[in-house]
């Protein structure tokens, strides 16, 4: 601090004392001592500043001078246009009235800050009710939408299960039309040959020398022949005279003629004594041939050709089919087998001609059924057209 050369602390001890040179110098420290003094007791800086500090200090005091010196400047101003402008004073009549008109316009003001405050509480109070409906609108909303996806849900599993029931009877519809042009007869009776044999449902019809066919299995295939016959010609009954009757049973088929006598259609039977089984035989011969013999009076009244009427491959006479005797009593065993083989030959053959002219539906058809042919034989001369190289194979087996 630039304060001498040489000096003592001011404040310290009670004892100490500055030690001059010489008495001018110490007239100078007690004339500045009090000086500090008086400097003290009017300013808040209870110790000494240095030159820059004090510069410092009283530039801020010049700049803080100024401002209030600006400050008094621009209210003298302001004083001096407010005095220089032209003020109307009011008479006490005047500012009665202007008092009466604004206390009057206060109190419009106010009624009118009631009513505004009276209709903001109403629209407060409508507010409420509107969010109060605002909030069951919303609840309904979302119960809406919660039963709208539920629908919506269940709507998709009934679509997909009635598109499944849908797929499903479109395939049963196919399946349907599919045994719709199936006959049942012509799948139920398959008859066809193994070797010398005729078969009818791989059951074979005959015996021979070197193969003893068992009795059950001749039993069994004129079982199937019997009841093949006995529904075709039950079919067209009443207009069929049915004057031998067949009763399929099975395993144990019989035939009644006209007397109704029945006679058994099966064995095992003495091959050199079967008179009644010939009977039985030729019965059923005989009935064939009579069913034949109708299917060729149904193709006449239906105007078909002569030549594309019905007709059995081989001819029956009594109790021969092409010359070949159906009786097993004093005959060969090739030629009954022929015989008989011939004879499901002519079945295979009135089969084809039934599943031509008829709707047979087995489910629906009684035996007292009176389904009529059908007026036109196109249909059995295309499937009997078909039928005929596969019969002629069949024969010339």
């Amino acid at each position: 601090m630039e304060v001498g050369p040489i000096y003592s602390p001011i404040g310290g001890d009670p004892g100490g004392h500055l030690q001059p040179h010489n008495s001018g110098f110490h007239s100078t420290i007690t004339i500045l001592k009090r000086a500090f003094e008086i400097a003290t007791t009017q300013t808040q800086v209870d110790q000494p500043l240095c030159l820059e500090c004090m510069r410092v200090l009283s530039d801020k005091l010049d700049k803080e001078v100024e401002d209030v010196n600006r400050d008094i400047e621009a209210y003298e101003a302001c004083l001096k246009r407010l005095e220089g402008e032209s003020r109307d004073v009011l008479s006490e009549a005047d500012f009665l009235r202007e008092k009466i008109k604004i206390e009057e316009e206060e109190r419009r003001l106010e009624a009118a800050i009631e009513e505004t405050e009276k209709q903001n509480a109403e629209v407060n109070a409508e507010l409420r009710e509107l969010e109060a409906k605002s909030s069951r609108f919303k609840e309904l909303e979302e119960r809406y939408w919660h039963e709208f996806n539920n629908f919506q849900f269940q709507l998709i599993s009934h679509q997909e299960e009635r598109d499944a029931i849908l797929a499903k009877i479109e395939v049963s519809q196919a399946h349907l039309e599919l045994l719709k042009r199936t006959n049942v007869l012509n799948d139920a009776f398959p008859i066809w040959h193994d070797g010398e044999f005729g078969t009818i449902n791989n059951f074979r019809l005959g015996r021979l020398p070197k193969v003893p066919v068992e009795w059950d299995e001749i039993n069994a295939a004129w079982g199937q022949a019997c009841l093949l016959l006995h529904t075709m010609c039950q079919y067209f009954r009443p207009k069929f005279q049915y004057r031998i009757k067949i009763l399929p049973m099975g395993s144990y088929p019989r035939i009644m003629d006209s007397n109704n006598s029945t006679y058994d259609l099966f064995g095992p039977v003495n091959l050199f004594w079967s008179t009644r089984y010939d009977k039985a035989m030729t019965l059923f011969l005989t009935c064939l041939k009579d069913f034949a013999e109708f299917a060729n009076s149904k193709d006449q009244e239906n105007n078909i050709p002569p030549e594309k009427r019905f007709k059995l491959p081989y001819k029956i006479e009594n109790d021969k089919v092409e010359n070949y005797s159906i009786t097993q009593s004093f005959n060969k065993q090739e030629n009954w087998t022929k015989a008989l083989k011939y004879t499901l030959c002519n079945l295979k053959w009135a089969l084809y001609w039934f599943v031509g002219n008829t709707n047979f539906q087995p489910l629906s058809a009684t035996v007292s059924s009176h389904a009529e042919v059908p007026a036109a034989g196109s249909s059995y001369t295309k499937r009997g057209s078909d039928a005929k190289p596969e019969a002629r194979n069949f024969l010339n087996t």
